[in-house]
């Protein structure tokens, strides 16, 4: 096996590991190690399967960990890992669950692999991407974007009104809001891939989360490229895109650069390998 095959499956395996025995010993808690361990190890594994050419990789990844989120962290263990239970554990000035989560994933992880929590690991995205409108079929519209603030603000706002009333029972708010939070994301989701004929069109317009994600995407380590001598100019790669980046243009100012997802279709429509 060539080292490009293994090599970057074992790097982004290393650092989950490193950061599951780096929480594990710190906290005291041997539920990190398992949880960063697992997460790494269906991540090394999806990128393994897809540089053997598995149609199916990402989209393996993204169940395994979506499903884990969703399903066993939020709702059998009641942990609310949407963007209101990282401000309810960030007013509490506790450092756990959804504010490890966030850090590693949408705050500081960026810098080093970008928007790749969109591609494979986020269980909104999970589901519209089984949608028929993986190529989009409308252009973007920019003045929709701003939408994204307005729900990252009353997620804000919500959480903070909790705290300011004294409201009681504020975990079982969490976990109830978690819920609810997400039957809306996966209706309306849903509701614009359909109206706008694009998949992503919930993460391109409204979700919250790609306000912390997509500053630090600007300065990710880990970006697709172009081989401009390869390069024949002739567009696939721009019309598979799920989230309209112009990945021939190899600047960190290029077309949505902080957009792009990772999820490799450009890579596999080049005909001439050049990504």
């Amino acid at each position: 096996m060539k080292r490009q095959r293994w090599y970057i499956p074992v790097g982004f395996w290393l650092i989950f590991e490193s950061i599951a025995v780096i929480l594990w010993l710190t906290k005291e808690q041997v539920f990190y190690l398992f949880n960063f361990s697992y997460i790494g190890t269906v991540l090394a594994v999806g990128l393994l399967l897809f540089q053997m050419n598995n149609r199916y990789a990402r989209h393996m990844v993204q169940l395994l960990v979506g499903l884990y989120m969703l399903v066993y962290l939020g709702l059998i263990c009641g942990e609310n890992m949407q963007i209101e239970g990282f401000w309810y554990y960030l007013f509490t000035g506790v450092f756990e669950a959804a504010t490890i989560h966030y850090a590693v994933a949408k705050i500081f992880g960026p810098l080093v692999f970008g928007r790749g929590w969109c591609g494979y690991a986020c269980w909104t995205a999970m589901v519209l991407d089984f949608l028929p409108y993986k190529i989009p079929q409308t252009s973007r519209n920019k003045k929709w974007e701003k939408l994204r603030y307005v729900t990252f603000g009353i997620s804000l706002i919500f959480v903070a009104s909790l705290f300011l009333l004294q409201v009681g029972h504020l975990e079982r708010i969490m976990f109830w809001s978690f819920v609810i939070g997400n039957i809306l994301y996966y209706v309306i989701g849903i509701t614009l891939a359909f109206l706008f004929k694009d998949n992503r069109a919930f993460c391109k317009y409204l979700c919250p989360i790609t306000v912390f994600l997509k500053p630090a995407s600007y300065f990710s380590l880990v970006r697709v490229k172009c081989n401009v001598e390869k390069c024949i100019s002739c567009g696939k790669c721009k019309r598979v895109c799920p989230m309209d980046v112009d990945i021939t243009d190899n600047s960190r100012k290029r077309k949505n650069g902080t957009e792009c997802i990772l999820c490799m279709e450009c890579v596999k429509a080049c005909p001439r390998k050049a990504l």
